[in-house]
């Protein structure tokens, strides 16, 4: 199969891997988050992923405590490193090369990241499963996802979610929400779209790396998108 794009950021939030629950892991979605990375792994896709922690950690779900705001942004990071330690057994149980590298040091379960052990795993066809956020406070692993993409020489950030494109309002509590099958970068920064943390869209823009927003819960996506098909919304230049 031809790719269109053939080295991909894959970003995951938190909440899309505790499924139905509210929260932790869903196993039998992760299961079929690893069925569908291995698919585009066989179709020749090198493969990078960040995913979230807001299935266990997220500074506003906690923000009227009095636990301090750099503290809580580290516990964040803490909860996205056990989501890719589970993502990387899951994607080895199907027989994929897969590697965390985490922003966030914890030598003992996974490896410090490097822009250059990133981009030698990827060309070994390992999967590069990105923990740890930046490894900053104050910043959103949506953010970390465009920093990591453009580190690691990526062509395309997939970002997952549960919809099927950018709406222009809440899909889910406006029936007249109006969706979009392309838009650029400086647009969803003046309408303020709340797909992406807006930082993150600004560093890719400033990157020239090409969005995809798609629907995880339907099977093949991925591989249809890396296969030129106009899924989602692609957000572009």
């Amino acid at each position: 199969m031809k790719l269109k794009y053939k080295r991909v950021l894959l970003k995951l939030s938190g909440e899309v891997l505790s499924g139905a629950a509210e929260r932790g892991v869903d196993f039998k979605l992760l299961d079929k988050i690893a069925i569908e990375i291995r698919k585009i792994r066989k179709a020749g896709a090198e493969v990078a992923i960040v995913i979230g922690g807001g299935n266990y950690w997220r500074y506003r779900d906690f923000k009227d405590s009095n636990l301090d705001r750099v503290n809580s942004d580290y516990l964040g990071m803490l909860a996205t490193v056990i989501n890719c330690v589970a993502l990387q057994d899951e994607l080895k149980h199907y027989g994929l090369k897969a590697q965390v590298l985490s922003a966030l040091p914890i030598e003992k379960i996974v490896e410090d990241f490097s822009a250059r052990r990133g981009r030698e795993l990827l060309d070994q066809g390992v999967v590069v499963i990105c923990a740890g956020g930046t490894g900053n406070p104050f910043c959103t692993t949506d953010s970390a996802a465009a920093l990591r993409a453009g580190e690691l020489h990526c062509e395309v950030v997939l970002k997952a979610t549960n919809v099927d494109f950018v709406y222009d309002k809440d899909p889910r509590k406006f029936r007249d929400a109006k969706p979009y099958k392309k838009i650029s970068y400086d647009e969803v920064l003046e309408r303020r779209l709340g797909v992406m943390d807006l930082g993150a869209i600004a560093t890719a823009r400033e990157a020239q790396l090409p969005i995809v927003v798609f629907n995880l819960n339907r099977p093949a996506n991925m591989l249809e998108i890396l296969s030129g098909k106009n899924i989602g919304t692609f957000i572009y230049q």
